[in-house]
């Protein structure tokens, strides 16, 4: 997941994935975003673990300012970042009452010309929270939530990184894009061991190489690389820890669209092939979901929810994916889709469903609010080289 835009149609940072309407814990207990009153925003919470969800609005004493990123604990509490003349200033926001409460933790300076700081994904386990800050030549790793003194500098990494995904339940193992002598690498930093970088994917020495989400449990990995079309990044997949190449299925090249892995199907140990993975579809006539998995060749295209808080979304150990929505009618609903056996039909197979009244929808997957570009016939995944995707230890 990604941090909140305040806008859907905020633009996202340099080499980075478009930002997601709101942002999901690891565990999809809860939910924080930027809602609108008239012309002024303000943080809200919503619960997602209970029967049904509810939002909770935490207002400010003044609207929030553009720029603003608000990110779930897994406590209840919402952390916002407000920047603010060279810094950004951290704090934890909470209900009491009729009114918000709030807990300053601090601030990152960032007086630096051309630095720019985001929050990264939830960290698994919820009670910590990291920044990122991206200058000219260096990035740094900040706790800004959980620690005992306020924001603290655990890691520099020599270049400009980018992205951001968790490879462990311990949220010690952090993935970021390095863009290094003109080229984009995949590395992983060793939050318990002072911030230790070492390499994490090399598909070829003159492509450009991320890793977009990972699911711990499975060791499945989404990665965009432009090795198989040089000049134009392609969506594969790997298992991290196998001696297996990277995959580049057609299926997932879309043509006219932009393809976006943003939730993995969790507890699928032994079978990351069984992952259910869901997609956000940006293509010249709007925006669907997709899922796919590695084992089929094919995406189910569906069409989003109305109100769908654009590319956020998690799966359920048991196949359901959910996605989070808002209308004038429903201010907080959630859109739940099953998953279909995988030996079922393409078309007319799965439910989706919204929970704030229980109604099961029936819908047909290909039935996007606009018909969705056609993607190429599928063929067999074609390997290209051997990635090193088995160095990453962990003690």
């Amino acid at each position: 997941m990604t941090a909140c835009a305040i806008e859907p149609t905020a633009e996202h940072e340099d080499g980075d994935a478009p930002r997601a309407d709101c942002t999901i814990t690891a565990d999809g207990s809860y939910a924080a975003r930027l809602a609108l009153d008239g012309d002024c925003w303000f943080p809200e919470r919503w619960t997602l673990d209970g029967p049904e969800p509810y939002a909770v609005p935490l207002p400010a004493h003044q609207p929030e300012e553009p720029g603003t990123e608000v990110q779930p604990m897994g406590d209840g509490r919402v952390l916002i970042r407000r920047p603010t003349d060279g810094r950004h200033v951290f704090s934890l926001l909470y209900p009491t009452g009729p009114g918000t409460g709030e807990l300053l933790l601090g601030a990152v300076p960032c007086p630096a010309e051309g630095t720019r700081l985001r929050m990264l994904p939830p960290a698994p386990g919820g009670e910590r929270a990291y920044a990122l800050a991206v200058g000219r030549r260096s990035s740094a790793v900040w706790l800004v939530a959980g620690g005992a003194f306020g924001p603290e500098r655990l890691a520099e990494i020599p270049g400009r990184c980018s992205g951001g995904v968790w490879l462990d339940r311990e949220g010690r193992m952090l993935a970021l894009d390095r863009e290094s002598a003109g080229r984009t690498k995949a590395v992983v930093v060793d939050l318990a061991r002072g911030g230790e970088v070492s390499p994490l994917l090399q598909i070829a020495d003159d492509s450009d190489d991320r890793v977009l989400l990972a699911d711990p449990d499975s060791g499945l990995l989404l990665i965009g690389s432009d090795a198989p079309s040089p000049g134009q990044e392609r969506l594969g997949w790997g298992v991290l820890g196998s001696t297996l190449p990277v995959r580049f299925p057609e299926c997932l090249r879309m043509t006219e669209c932009t393809v976006t892995p943003f939730a993995i199907q969790p507890g699928q140990v032994l079978t990351p092939e069984s992952c259910g993975v869901a997609l956000r579809v940006d293509g010249p006539v709007g925006t669907w979901v997709g899922v796919w998995r590695p084992a089929e060749r094919q995406v189910r295209q569906l069409p989003a929810p109305q109100g769908w808080l654009t590319g956020a979304g998690w799966w359920t150990r048991d196949g359901v994916l959910q996605l989070p929505y808002a209308t004038g009618a429903v201010p907080c609903g959630v859109a739940r889709w099953e998953t279909p056996d995988t030996e079922a039909p393409h078309r007319g197979a799965g439910n989706c469903a919204t929970s704030h009244d229980g109604a099961a929808q029936p819908q047909q997957h290909d039935e996007a609010p606009t018909k969705p570009p056609s993607a190429p016939a599928p063929t067999r995944p074609v390997p290209l080289q051997q990635a090193p995707l088995g160095g990453l230890v962990t003690k």
